[in-house]
């Protein structure tokens, strides 16, 4: 699928009359046997003309086959506005106006009664910029991605079931690989309109992949599409360096995490067999997203013989967005959300790297001490009792024992010269580590209304804020990480490593049910690290 050289390839003004047929696209087609028909899903491309002769092109999205035996076999779903030919770039209006309608239908969040989508209006110049910074070929991939979630509200919410169906099965799975083809220009994208506008387009591709996903597991499209690793790794990630920063922001859809760990009866690592009962709160679970963002303060500093790096831990926030749009589209379910249980997170310089004299941490392994508390209390009375000639004796002792357990521990270690970040979520309860827990162990009965972790989002001593997500900041792990570089890597820009893998794990909160999972998500990219001396 190649839409965006179609049209780049237009006739232009002098060739194109305006009585000339629509010019079509081919997005889709399928041979209704029974009918002797087809039904197909079309781009077309038709000339019109504006204010002063000049010409213009308007594109249409058309099904046709799909209502079959009306009288009405043509049916137009979208117009774009007009596009003037004769203009610089003729098509950024196509690619503005299907950016912003992609935008402005982004899932709410929670109980957000005013959604950014609302408020949010791209600008052309960073779109225009875009244009002009990548190659028609590495452009291409990423207006296929933009125009598939644009063609996915119209076949899911303004068609047929079967256009519906049509879109999944022939369209939205074959192409699946643009998300990590057009990586690249997607990520420019997404630095250019700013952290609102990513949130709403991440939100709504994150619906878009849930949606396949929950089809797929239901074999309902992708039946010739193996149910691998690989072939789920839908998530998107990129990483950023700049004002002392490194970021790396990752996007998974809960569906395409690797589940590793769940109830006995889930048979698939995947898409768990589930009890009847239990289909209406896996559905709901479907519809949610994991959003990450991982950043690191740093710092380098230029000695006599040698380079210093330091890093520390500025703010890891993980955020499980529900994919939805109202505030109880699951009624019963709709607070029951996956949670964050153990977090991951390294930097440090590329494989093989032979400038780094040492790694320094910043954190020794957690030893807590046990604080025990003895005391002995004698009662006595020396003088005789009226029954008996033996003196009267009464003695008690009671020891006491404390502890301090928080619900998250912290840990640094190192794999080579990459620092490692680690936080893993406890039970503090019974010491359990969460991400490990099954049905049956201590504390963690299913069948106990009040168990472990149940009403997790409420209460003084809960280990996540009211919406189930974590924040994490300086004051929680501040301890600074060190390299020592040579010196010859004064004055060059280093590519540097940073990562991320977070799992989160379901266990029932305001329902009874027997299902509980975990899921695991990890991201890796490259980061600059400019070794220039200030005032150079």
């Amino acid at each position: 699928m190649d839409m965006w050289s179609w049209i780049c390839e237009l006739p232009n003004s002098d060739e194109w009359a305006e009585s000339d047929s629509p010019l079509v696209f081919q997005l889709a087609i399928e041979e209704d046997a029974k009918h002797n028909t087809q039904k197909s899903i079309l781009l077309k491309a038709e000339r019109t003309s504006g204010s002063n002769t000049e010409t213009l092109v308007t594109f249409s999205v058309c099904l046709e086959g799909f209502y079959y035996p009306s009288h009405n076999p043509h049916k137009t779903l979208w117009v774009s506005d007009p596009c003037p030919l004769s203009a610089d770039k003729p098509f950024l209006p196509l690619l503005l106006q299907l950016l912003q309608d992609i935008i402005a239908r982004a899932p709410f969040t929670y109980d957000n009664t005013c959604p950014r989508s609302q408020l949010q209006k791209l600008k052309p110049e960073p779109v225009s910029w875009i244009l002009d910074s990548h190659s028609p070929e590495s452009f291409s991939t990423f207006f296929n991605l933009i125009f598939l979630c644009r063609l996915f509200w119209l076949c899911i919410s303004d068609a047929p079931a079967e256009a519906g169906y049509l879109y999944m099965e022939s369209l939205l799975g074959p192409n699946l690989s643009v998300l990590s083809t057009s990586k690249h220009v997607l990520r420019t994208f997404l630095t250019s309109i700013g952290v609102d506008g990513e949130l709403c387009f991440m939100r709504t591709l994150g619906y878009m992949l849930a949606k396949w996903l929950i089809l797929k597991g239901a074999a309902v499209v992708g039946k010739s599409q193996s149910l691998t690793k690989n072939n789920l790794r839908l998530g998107f990630s990129y990483a950023t360096e700049s004002h002392g920063f490194w970021s790396l922001k990752g996007y998974a859809p809960v569906l395409s995490m690797t589940r590793i760990g769940g109830s006995d009866h889930d048979q698939s690592p995947q898409y768990p067999v589930l009890e009847a009962k239990d289909f209406v709160l896996t559905y709901a679970l479907a519809h949610q997203q994991l959003e990450a963002l991982i950043q690191l303060e740093y710092t380098a500093e230029f000695h006599e013989g040698f380079i210093q790096v330091t890093a520390r831990v500025d703010n890891l926030r993980f955020h499980v967005s529900k994919l939805g749009f109202g505030t109880n589209d699951n009624g019963d379910y709709d607070e029951e959300r996956h949670f964050p249980s153990k977090i991951r997170v390294w930097v440090g310089p590329e494989i093989g790297a032979t400038y780094v004299a040492g790694l320094s941490l910043g954190r020794s392994t957690d030893n807590p001490e046990r604080e025990v508390e003895t005391q002995k209390v004698v009662k006595g009375n020396f003088g005789k009792s009226k029954s008996s000639s033996l003196p009267r004796l009464k003695a008690t002792a009671r020891t006491s024992t404390r502890k301090t357990m928080k619900n998250w521990r912290w840990e640094q270690d190192a794999e080579g010269n990459a620092a490692v970040f680690e936080a893993v979520l406890y039970d503090n309860t019974s010491g359990d580590e969460v991400v490990t827990w099954k049905p049956g162990m201590v504390g963690g009965d299913l069948k106990t209304k009040n168990g472990s972790f149940r009403k997790r989002y409420s209460g003084a001593s809960r280990a996540f804020n009211k919406t189930g997500n974590v924040v994490f900041a300086r004051d929680q792990h501040g301890e600074e990480v060190v390299w020592r570089l040579s010196k010859d890597m004064e004055g060059s820009v280093l590519k540097w490593r940073i990562g991320g893998k977070v799992w989160l794990s379901y266990w029932p909160c305001n329902v009874q049910s027997s299902h509980i999972e975990t899921r695991c998500v990890d991201w890796c990219d490259e980061v600059d690290l400019p070794l220039i001396p200030p005032g150079k």
